[in-house]
């Protein structure tokens, strides 16, 4: 058989010829014929009194269709006549109605025979049952002693299965059973032993045959037990008098039980004899041995023949081998007629096999091979078909395989034309049946072509190989050790062919078992995002977890180890045992389980029952490794102990407690600790100590014996024996050290020899002053002081340190006014000298120094009295640039609130800043002398340039740090607008503005753009003296930026910029009419003003001692202009006339001079008057506002902005 590649490919596809008998199922073609072959019949039927008709069934297909007759025990029967089935033309299936079922009773066949041979079934047995009945007899009753066994028989009758035994008596009652009294398999009634309650007269047995719904009765039998009096006695031998227990059932020594392969094997021994008896079962090896023995018996076909196709002139061979007990007789058959050997035509029938020599055409039939012994027959058909027929494929054409590659070795290309396929990769199996393609690759998809041939003819079909991508596995999980109660996460990330996307999956698999992956809230595993969620995991969870990637073609698979990490278990089989003595013991256990991380220590606590019963207590701790702990414990009482283990993930549970270990009464181990020595008055000591703890007490009787003695004054010690843990030793010195020593004992002997300890008694305020004061000033804010230090018997107590105490009495700027500000200083210890930082410059102060204890101050010294030189001035408050013109600026600022010294003046320092590096490009300084100068006008500035003003307040001593302000000179040309607003409708917008009187003939520029196009347009020249202008042609509901230009460019110098809308047609805006009350505005702001004056005329009076005095012109006549106003003053509509949001915006656009040049405008008018602008409480409250402001210039009006 031949394989051609038609394109680069890879299959395994099956071919072979079709067999032409009926035992295969394949598509037939039209044109073939075909063996019969029975496919369906009736297995044994009874007839049951309450069915109708009886149905039985025989069915074949075969090629033509097969026709069917009968044999009634051997005979042919014509059913059509007797058949109320009206398809039996179709089938051999025949109904007989139930009136006539009892003469059709017997065995039946059913042939089924085309052209090609003749089929036929196994014998089909119809069963005709009659009603079983009991016989009709008289029985004698059964009469026996009392002991002895009673046997009834009921020899029920035979009917259809399945049947059903019991006994009752006359009135339906069941007879009771039990150990003594028990029914057989057989149906009989065994009574081991008679008892008088046996005797009756209604034993009844009953049979029930479900089937046909019928239930007989025997008749009732009587039972008579004669009485015997049963006393003790005694054989010859001295034993007791009872009956040998024997078996009712089975009978004899031996019984043989003989069933069928398949059913069901059931044993039984009932026993007899007084009293009851017990019994064994047991297998006898020998079935020669007492006992019973059973006998499988079966009749099978164990290799049924096999259906053939063979060529002419072959020799064909039919094996039907069988098995059974006894050994089956075999009976060959053809097309249903008995065969036998046929020498003429060289067939042999050897017992289970028939031969055929050199086959002929003719030789084509069904054969049956009939196995037959005394318990019944079984029978098997074979079909045998002798022709040559041409190939025919049964692979369908064109069919699909799927394969992925195996590795990426790929071999030279091979030929797309129709070559056959060579190549050590490519193996024919099967005759050429199969292709097997080793190790496939992506070009061995495509399409191949398998042909058959024979001497009748060829046959041919294509076959198509799809190579895949193969399935794997490209992020693992990895092996992970995870604590107990947390959530472990396995990631596994899988490649697959997208053509398999829909049969792609990825399992969880658990030591080899599949995990079940739930949806619900609850469930602990879940797989999100290509992880597996283990929630909660527990020691259960410990595992090889194998992620398995698959599709329908193949499967990759990657495993990982789950360690569960847990605190250990705890310790088992603790045991106490002694070393030296009953205090000294040894404590061993077995460790549990570390549950994957080892332990690092054992934890040993005690429990005692005297003072804190129920109470568990740290005894000792001990390395991981060991398991034993020695423990020294206390005396006088009565422990339990247990043992916990800790590993890294935290402790483990306790362990059983050992049981109760008393210790017997010692004298104490050991001393009180802790000791206290103090003296809270001048002449007594205080004395005490932290007291043993219960459990040290070793025994009852504790006490303290306080032993005392001056030191180095007195030899013997005073003592007293206390209970408590205090003692308060009176009538002392102040301050005289001495000698303690405290030692405990109980009933059973003292403690070791205690320590001595040194103390002190009681302590008193020192009664000597420091001398010698001296202070040396340093600089303006720090002094240093030294004095000699009081001796230490004047101290009478430990030293503390000493304060230093210091009054600033007052300024010397102002010396007529008393300030008396106090400050101190705690030196701690034995020190002669300190630094006193954060004096006030320009001041007068006394100083005293004192020493300490802690039981107070002693005096002060003699004050010491100094004064701190001239500082410099704080930074100014404030500083403004006002009035920029295009070479000058005004810079008016606030003296500094404290000046530290005489202020002499002022340093001015300026700066040119390059705006675009931000460099300092110029630098001046201008001494401005005269403490009363508040206002500069700085000359020779360079127009349209940004400039820092830094200004410092000066004394003799020096400058204080500057304030820093920047301000921008003007342009010349630039136009400065007031009160720039805008009309705005639907197709136009009115810009309006008024220009200064020096103004009123400049130039400038209007410039709008579409903010959707971005195209700017500019309007020829416009006079300011216009005092507006009108933008035609805008489109309606559009948005635009408009600007005010100096010049005819787009640059950065532009006077403003707004943003407007237009409105839609037919939308009417509403009118705002309080934006055209000016007299409204003018007043709030005129009374605003006045108040804002009154308030800073009183600050500056309060903070300068009334040095600068408040103008009655500024208080009668001020100026409205000069007050600070906020957009919040106003509310606009889109149909009045408004100022534009960038109507306060400088020249040159630039919005951190907004406000200056607002204020400088103002500032202006006050110098200019003269008088009005002077160094007073006027200008006093303007600079101390908000500096970034608009100003509102006219009360009756709407408020010109300055632009």
């Amino acid at each position: 058989i031949p394989w051609l590649l038609k394109t680069n490919a890879l299959l395994s596809v099956c071919i072979g010829t079709p067999p032409l008998f009926c035992t295969k199922d394949f598509p037939l073609q039209s044109e073939l014929c075909q063996l019969c072959l029975i496919t369906h019949t009736s297995g044994p039927i009874i007839a049951l009194p309450f069915d109708n008709t009886i149905t039985v069934r025989c069915e074949a297909r075969g090629n033509p269709p097969p026709e069917y007759r009968w044999t009634k025990d051997g005979k042919e029967f014509n059913y059509s006549e007797f058949t109320t089935n009206k398809t039996h033309r179709k089938n051999g299936t025949f109904v007989l109605h139930s009136k006539q079922l009892s003469q059709f009773q017997g065995k039946y066949r059913c042939y089924a025979s085309n052209k090609l041979g003749t089929a036929i079934t196994e014998e089909v047995e119809l069963i005709v049952p009659s009603i079983p009945k009991f016989p009709k007899e008289t029985l004698e009753p059964v009469f026996v002693k009392e002991g002895e066994p009673i046997i009834l028989e009921c020899n029920p009758p035979k009917g259809v299965a399945p049947r059903q035994l019991y006994w009752m008596s006359l009135g339906l009652e069941h007879i009771e059973q039990d150990e003594r009294v028990s029914m057989g398999t057989d149906g009989n009634l065994y009574f081991s032993n008679a008892l008088q309650k046996d005797s009756r007269t209604d034993y009844c047995c009953f049979a029930a045959f479900h089937t046909i719904r019928t239930i007989v009765q025997k008749t009732a039998m009587a039972v008579v037990v004669e009485s015997c009096r049963f006393t003790t006695e005694f054989s010859s031998d001295g034993t007791d008098a009872t009956d040998k227990p024997s078996l009712l059932l089975p009978s004899g020594v031996q019984s043989l039980v003989v069933l069928l392969k398949g059913e069901n094997l059931q044993l039984e021994c009932i026993p007899g004899g007084l009293p009851s008896t017990t019994l064994m079962w047991w297998w006898k090896v020998s079935l020669h041995q007492e006992g019973m023995a059973f006998v499988l018996t079966e009749t099978d076909i164990t290799e049924p023949p096999q259906s053939q196709l063979s060529v002419i002139g072959s020799d064909v061979h039919i094996k039907c081998s069988v098995s059974g007990k006894p050994p089956p007789d075999i009976t060959w058959r053809r097309n249903g007629e008995i065969f036998r050997d046929d020498e003429l035509n060289s067939i042999q029938v050897l017992d289970d096999t028939v031969a055929f020599h050199n086959a002929k055409p003719e030789d084509s039939a069904v054969y049956q091979c009939e196995a037959s012994n005394v318990h019944g027959s079984v029978l098997a058909n074979v079909n045998v078909m002798v022709a040559n027929v041409a190939p025919l494929i049964l692979t369908r054409d064109y069919a699909e395989y799927a394969v992925v590659v195996i590795n990426t070795l790929r071999l030279s290309p091979r030929s797309k034309d129709e070559t056959a396929i060579e190549g050590e990769r490519f193996v024919a199996l099967e005759n050429g049946q199969s292709l097997k393609i080793i190790s496939t690759e992506k070009g061995d998809s495509g399409v191949y072509m398998c042909g058959a041939s024979n001497s009748e003819g060829k046959s041919s079909v294509m076959a198509v190989l799809d190579v895949k991508d193969p399935t794997k596995i490209v992020v693992a999980p990895q092996d992970v050790e995870i604590v107990s109660g947390t959530t472990a996460q396995l990631t596994c990330h899988a490649e697959h062919d997208k053509s398999l996307q829909d049969s792609f999956k990825v399992d969880w698999m658990k030591d080899g078992k599949e995990i079940v992956l739930s949806s619900e809230t609850d469930s602990r595993h879940f797989v999100d995002g290509g992880r597996l969620h283990i929630m909660n995991v527990n020691l259960d969870d410990q595992g090889t977890y194998t992620c398995v990637a698959k599709t329908s073609l193949d499967e990759d698979h990657a495993a990982a180890l789950l360690t569960v990490l847990d605190v250990p278990d705890a310790p088992k089989n603790l045991e106490i045992s002694e070393i030296k003595s009953p205090r000294n013991v040894v404590l061993s256990w077995i460790p549990g389980s570390d549950h994957n991380s080892s332990v690092t220590e054992f934890v040993v606590e005690y429990e005692e029952s005297q003072w804190e019963p129920g109470r568990w207590r740290e005894l000792q701790k001990v390395a991981g490794n060991q398991a034993t702990a020695e423990l020294a414990l206390h005396g006088h009482l009565n422990y339990q102990f247990r043992v916990y283990a800790v590993n890294a993930v935290g402790p483990g549970p306790p362990s059983e407690p050992t049981g109760r270990y008393p210790t017997p009464p010692a004298a104490p181990d050991r001393n009180p600790e802790n000791i206290k020595i103090q003296g809270h008055l001048p002449h007594q000591m205080d004395i005490s100590w932290e007291p043993l703890l219960p459990i040290e007490q070793n025994g009852p009787g504790l006490e303290y014996e306080v032993s005392y003695r001056r030191l180095g004054v007195e030899d013997q010690w005073t003592e007293h024996l206390v209970k408590r843990h205090s003692f308060v030793v009176r009538n002392t010195s102040t301050f005289i050290p001495y000698e303690i020593k405290i030692h405990s004992r109980n009933s059973h002997g003292w403690a070791p020899e205690p320590k001595v300890f040194t103390g002190y008694s009681g302590e008193d305020v020192p009664t000597a002053a420091p001398r010698d004061i001296a202070v040396e000033v340093i600089n303006t804010t720090i002094l240093r002081v030294s004095w000699t230090q009081v001796p230490p018997a004047t101290v009478r107590g430990h030293l503390g340190g000493y304060h230093i105490h210091w009054v600033r009495r007052k300024s010397l700027l102002n010396p007529n006014k008393t300030l008396d500000e106090h400050q101190s200083l705690s030196i701690p210890g034995k020190r002669s000298h300190a630094i006193v930082p954060q004096l006030e410059p320009f001041s007068e102060y006394k100083l005293t120094v004192n020493v300490f204890n802690k039981k107070g101050n002693g005096p002060r010294s003699d004050p010491v009295t100094f004064s701190t030189p001239e500082g410099v001035p704080v930074q100014i408050p404030i500083l403004t640039a006002s009035n920029p013109k295009e070479d000058s600026t005004l810079l008016v600022w606030g003296p500094p609130l404290e000046a530290n010294g005489i202020l002499s003046g002022y340093l001015l320092q300026y700066q040119l800043i390059n705006e675009t590096t931000l460099e300092v490009v110029d630098s001046q300084e201008v001494n401005i002398t005269g403490a009363e100068t508040t206002q500069w006008q700085v000359l020779g500035l360079e127009g349209d340039s940004l400039y820092r003003f830094q200004l410092s307040a000066c004394t003799q001593t020096g400058c204080g740090p500057p304030l820093a302000e920047e301000s921008r000179t003007v342009s010349t040309g630039i136009p400065a607008l007031l009160n720039i607003s805008s009309y705005v409708s639907d197709t136009f917008a009115k810009i309006s503005w008024t220009a200064r009187e020096e103004q009123r003939d400049l130039q400038l520029y209007v410039a709008y753009m579409n903010n959707r196009e971005g195209n700017w347009r500019i309007s020829d020249a416009v006079n300011t003296s216009q005092s507006f202008h009108v933008i035609d042609g805008l489109k309606p509901g559009t948005v635009y930026t408009v600007r005010l230009m100096a010049k005819g460019l787009l640059d950065n110098a532009s006077i403003f910029e707004d943003v407007i809308q237009t409105r839609v047609k037919g939308v009417v805006s509403p009118r705002s009419d309080f934006s055209t009350h000016g007299w409204v505005i003018g007043t709030l702001c005129a009374v605003a003003l006045l108040t804002l004056v009154a308030l800073m005329a009183c600050f500056v009076r309060k903070n300068k001692g009334g040095k600068y005095a408040v103008k009655e012109k500024e208080d009668l006549h001020p100026d409205v202009e000069s007050q600070p106003m906020t957009d919040d003053n106003y509310e606009y509509s889109d149909s009045d006339e408004k100022p534009l949001k960038g109507g306060s915006l400088c020249s040159l656009n630039r919005d951190d001079a907004v406000g200056d040049s607002i204020s400088r405008d103002s500032m202006v008018d006050y110098a200019d008057g003269g008088e009005e602008f002077d160094e007073d409480g006027s200008f006093i409250g303007e600079y101390s506002d908000r500096r970034r402001k608009a100003s509102v210039s006219e009360p009756s009006g709407p408020s010109p902005v300055t632009a």
